[in-house]
């Protein structure tokens, strides 16, 4: 297997990036290959400070980098020989098996979006995030912030997106799959949630438990949790504005540790041929390295072939 890392990505790249990588390859089989993209001079000079042989890695040399707060589009269009665009570009011509990168997100979506493309009868791709629960299992929100307007159709097929990614990368069975509602009844909510709730009603697809609420969040009731992206991210950034308080106030529990994004290290993009997965900003080695892990349990589990294949019936 040949993963491939965007070196150039992340607030604290290239030497995170270089340092995660390092962890990455002590930690995966030897059969597992890890393509460096990015700056090559800039990638050995690292790699010689940290006493790392050059030869630990294949690097594809990328001279163009892609901005943290550069325009998507913009960014993919003036820098073709990016990290970002050379690593979607080799990925889609199986060069590698997945790739992953912390850095711009905007444009690992576009990219992902038009050279690995949609798998057919997916409407929009979206992210997810984990949500740990307070019984020590995870839930899978979506989407997260990819998608800030959607129909009822996305938001149903969110939900079956959300169950494979649970089932496949998480092995929940059967997972039970909520939409975040106002209110538990069918008819609370707004004009999306109520017409999304009556196409999710009694399909056979995946196992759909009605509506849950904020308060329901971490607990047990539900393994996906379905919502638009503008509502998943205000939810994954409160989320991460509680774990910065936790730590500011130096209270330590096990459960609230579970908050770090850093055991988590990013998450696919949900819906597109191949395995594509997008990792924090502000991620540090130990991030960078439970990324690649990530991306090389993804690429393990076939979940795009499952999710093809799903389609297709």
């Amino acid at each position: 297997m040949r993963i491939g890392i965007d070196i150039m990505g992340g607030d604290f790249a290239p030497k995170t990036t270089i340092k995660g990588s390092i962890l990455a390859k002590k930690h995966l089989p030897k059969d597992i290959e890890i393509i460096l993209y990015g700056v090559k001079k800039i990638i050995t000079s690292i790699l010689k400070k940290y006493n790392t042989p050059i030869n630990t890695f294949n690097i594809i040399d990328c001279p163009e980098t892609i901005e943290m707060d550069e325009h998507a589009i913009k960014g993919l269009r003036n820098n073709p020989n990016s990290s970002i665009s050379i690593g979607i570009q080799h990925l889609s011509e199986n060069k590698i098996d997945g790739f992953a990168s912390a850095g711009n997100t905007g444009a690992m979506f576009v990219a992902g979006f038009q050279t690995i493309k949609p798998i057919p009868g997916i409407i929009r791709p979206c992210i997810s995030s984990i949500l740990p629960k307070d019984n020590g299992k995870v839930s899978v929100l979506l989407d997260v912030g990819a998608n800030a307007d959607c129909k009822a159709d996305v938001l149903y097929q969110f939900g079956l997106l959300g169950s494979l990614f649970a089932q496949n990368i998480f092995n929940i069975k059967n997972p039970k799959v909520g939409l975040l509602n106002l209110g538990e009844e069918q008819s609370k909510g707004n004009l999306l949630t109520q017409s999304t709730y009556d196409i999710m009603k009694n399909n056979r697809e995946y196992n759909f438990i009605g509506n849950i609420e904020g308060t329901d969040l971490f607990e047990d009731k539900a393994d996906v949790i379905v919502c638009d992206g503008f509502t998943g991210n205000i939810v994954l950034k409160q989320a991460e504005a509680f774990y910065k308080l936790v730590k500011r106030r130096k209270i330590k529990d096990s459960y609230f540790e579970r908050f770090n994004y850093e055991i988590y290290g990013g998450t696919p993009i949900l819906g597109v041929n191949k395995t594509v997965v997008i990792g924090h900003g502000i991620s540090n080695d130990i991030a960078i390295k439970n990324m690649i892990i990530l991306t090389k349990n993804t690429v393990e589990a076939r979940l795009s072939d499952k999710i093809k294949k799903t389609l297709t019936k």
